[in-house]
């Protein structure tokens, strides 16, 4: 079903400053921030409770994994981005319902992707 408001985009990432970079980055296109996650334990519990609409994740978050979130959110049937200096190639298979954007990514190239998985969505940013 459609969602009325501006898609809520769930932001998993380790590191401080690209945390930053996609807040001010998803604001500036029109999306709203669900939440913040830089640990596989706080991504797991914002995806039970924030009601994102999306999510972008990174793969490695400190050395862990960040598997078992993308395995929460195939689950819950949301879409999401995954974001890795990794290689498509070299991602754990928990990852294949996401879309794979290379580090360092383009913001264009994000943006856009992150439109596209977002299909359900009546209010998508210009």
């Amino acid at each position: 079903m459609p969602v009325s408001h501006p898609p809520r985009i769930l932001i998993v990432e380790d590191e401080a400053m690209i945390v930053f970079m996609l807040e001010d980055l998803l604001a500036d296109a029109g999306f709203e921030i669900a939440g913040t996650a830089t640990t596989l334990d706080l991504a797991l519990s914002l995806i039970d409770t924030c009601g994102c609409d999306a999510a972008i994740l990174d793969a490695n978050l400190a050395g862990v994994s960040s598997a078992p979130a993308a395995l929460a959110l195939t689950a819950r049937a949301v879409p999401y981005l995954v974001v890795s200096g990794y290689s498509a190639a070299q991602q754990d298979d928990a990852y294949a319902a996401g879309l794979y954007i290379a580090k360092p990514f383009n913001t264009e190239t994000l943006i856009e992707a992150l439109r596209s998985i977002l299909p359900a969505c009546e209010i998508l940013p210009n």
